[in-house]
């Protein structure tokens, strides 16, 4: 059997630091990985990099790539965002593509890749009317969003509790939404 190829693409939001772990996890379940990180994200775990490109046997990416030039990541079967923070997800519902991973996730739409994301957002941020309306245009698109009831639940400012974050509920929906397209 070949291996279905996840993207993992993460924002900056503290559950990011746990990368490595989840691309173990994913790699777990059969997950080739390929590791997409806004530039923030990228800046965080620069430390990190180098590991995160051993692991998955490919180069982290948080820019674009010149046009012309051959892509190093094999196609996905899904991709999974998360942690997604209130500004990549209002980016990628309004298709602002300044950051790579928000534009690969942006043309997914068109090109009927499946896609799981997570936010990470604290209740501040989630009382700003854009936010729900952002989660409804990607629900609405065929994006599943896993916020709310069944998935990450937002925490007052200052209380969130990264060690908490639900990765499994990622990696069960990447499983689940690459084992429908194959």
């Amino acid at each position: 059997m070949t291996s279905r190829v996840l993207y993992l693409f993460g924002s900056a939001a503290p559950p990011v630091h746990d990368f490595a772990a989840v691309v173990e996890a994913a790699q777990d379940r059969g997950f080739t990985v390929c590791v997409g990180l806004t530039p923030t994200a990228a800046e965080w775990l620069s430390p990190q990099i180098a590991e995160l490109e051993k692991q998955t046997g490919y180069p982290v990416r948080s820019q674009y790539k010149m046009p012309g030039t051959a892509d190093v990541w094999p196609k996905a079967d899904v991709i999974a965002f998360a942690p997604a923070t209130a500004n990549s997800l209002n980016s990628w519902a309004l298709c602002l593509t300044h950051t790579f991973v928000v534009g690969v996730v942006a043309e997914g739409i068109g090109k009927g890749i499946p896609m799981v994301a997570m936010p990470c957002v604290n209740a501040a941020y989630a009382a700003h009317p854009q936010l729900p309306r952002s989660i409804e245009t990607l629900r609405g698109a065929g994006v599943q969003v896993l916020y709310g009831d069944g998935g990450f639940v937002p925490n007052a400012p200052g209380q969130g509790r990264p060690s908490e974050y639900p990765w499994e509920l990622v990696l069960d929906a990447a499983e689940h939404a690459a084992g429908a397209r194959a």
